[in-house]
């Protein structure tokens, strides 16, 4: 049953504009024109170009949320269409972004969002947390927000949403939408149900699009690839990728990014590899091609020899690495200067570090999935060793030259899921242990 509550003008006086000031971002600087409300909210009108007139205005209207847009939280993908809302804005050169506070979880408050996330964690959804607590579902309204756009010249807006209320609100408020743009992003784990049932219960615009036979350009939905994150006790749940070429064997050296890719660290919360493959191909291991969040990237350096200037250690991503007592002190105190964390775990008798004793760090440090992308070595250990829960493989439109690295034999897999992206193919199995 969808439930869509019907959103009409607000009767409360119209806010007042109290200052304006202009804001630089990593987007661009944008002119903000600050109201107050009767109420005491604020509403920030951040906007590019010259938005008054007839000509419709790229506009989002984003409902306040301290736990996605100022802590990254990723049980909602809030900071997530907040920033692709501004980068979109700011690449048109014409637009708003309204930011409303006194939206905070749907209307209902911080404390109280956050008491139904505690509902959540007992079984319920967004939508039933919030009526356990005697809670409207979302008890927002958008007449003030028609007040402040037509106060600063709009007239007619495109809107970047997937909310159908707010199209409603905005209209009984005065102003004319011209056409609903769909905000979608790349679902994580953690909050893949929350945006599934805003659309099968509360109305929204597929937050996370479809899951398609052919991967698109956006490449969105990977569940079916991930599978179903079931972590243990001792360790997260494990999913090493590799991309095997058409005769067989491992590809060592990376292709072009792919969306795919991307989204596929966008749906974890952390990914993996080892000193060699930075050393050889230098990655960044961020999320770039999709609207999605960044994961924590791990990188397995024993001796702590990679250099400070690779590009896992810059960015805004955050960083650990884990090595063993071999490494040198100075060494150390470099890297956690550079504000990279450094763990240290036994070595392994093979050498190198020992991987159960990395994944159980990771999980009593919260990780509950793990993308593990390279190298070669790294991923024949994690399939041989059992530690490893599904394989996601891409078969490129390649050969390499004989003898590189193939994958392990005499691995069970079920569960195939099974995808195609330009000219790869995909596919995704458990691993039995």
């Amino acid at each position: 049953m969808i439930l869509t509550p019907q959103r009409t003008g607000d009767s409360a006086p119209a806010p007042v504009e109290v200052c304006s000031v202009v804001i630089p971002t990593p987007y661009g600087e944008f002119r903000t024109r600050v109201f107050e409300t009767a109420a005491g909210h604020t509403l920030l009108a951040m906007i590019r170009g010259d938005v008054t007139g007839s000509e419709p205005v790229l506009t989002r209207l984003h409902s306040e949320c301290l736990t996605g847009d100022a802590l990254g939280s990723l049980r909602c993908d809030c900071g997530v269409q907040l920033r692709t809302a501004m980068r979109t804005v700011a690449a048109a050169g014409r637009g708003v972004v309204l930011y409303i506070t006194g939206h905070e979880g749907r209307g209902i408050g911080l404390v109280n969002k956050l008491r139904a996330y505690v509902e959540q964690d007992n079984g319920a959804d967004t939508l039933d947390a919030n009526l356990r607590l005697g809670l409207p579902a979302d008890a927002r309204t958008y007449g003030e927000s028609a007040a402040v756009l037509r106060a600063i010249g709009v007239e007619s807006v495109n809107l970047m949403s997937n909310n159908p209320d707010k199209v409603e609100g905005l209209r009984a408020g005065g102003l004319a939408v011209e056409t609903m743009v769909g905000l979608q992003t790349a679902a994580h784990a953690r909050n893949a149900g929350y945006l599934a049932t805003k659309a099968a219960r509360m109305g929204h615009v597929a937050p996370i699009g479809d899951e398609p036979v052919s991967v698109p350009e956006a490449g969105i939905d990977v569940r079916g690839l991930i599978g179903e994150i079931r972590p243990r006790t001792d360790r997260p749940y494990v999913m090493v990728r590799v991309t095997q070429t058409l005769d067989g064997r491992l590809q060592r050296e990376p292709g072009i990014p792919t969306a795919e890719e991307h989204a596929l660290r966008a749906a974890v919360d952390a990914v993996l590899v080892g000193a060699g493959t930075v050393r050889r191909t230098d990655p960044a291991l961020t999320v770039e091609l999709v609207p999605g969040a960044h994961p924590l990237r791990v990188v397995l350096d024993a001796d702590l020899e990679l250099p400070l200037t690779a590009r896992v250690f810059g960015g805004e991503a955050a960083t650990t690495v884990f090595t063993t007592k071999s490494a040198d002190a100075a060494r150390a105190d470099a890297v956690q200067a550079a504000g990279v964390g450094l763990r240290e775990v036994s070595a392994a008798p093979t050498g190198g570090v020992d991987l159960p004793a990395v994944l159980a760090e990771l999980r009593r440090n919260g990780v509950q999935s793990v993308l593990v992308e390279g190298g070669t070595r790294l991923i024949t250990t994690l399939l041989e060793s059992g530690l490893a829960d599904r394989l996601i493989v891409a078969i490129s439109a390649t050969t390499e030259t004989p003898g590189d690295t193939r994958l392990p034999t005499g691995l069970t897999l079920t569960g195939r899921s099974a995808y195609t992206a330009g000219d790869a193919l995909l596919l995704g199995w458990d691993v039995a242990v």
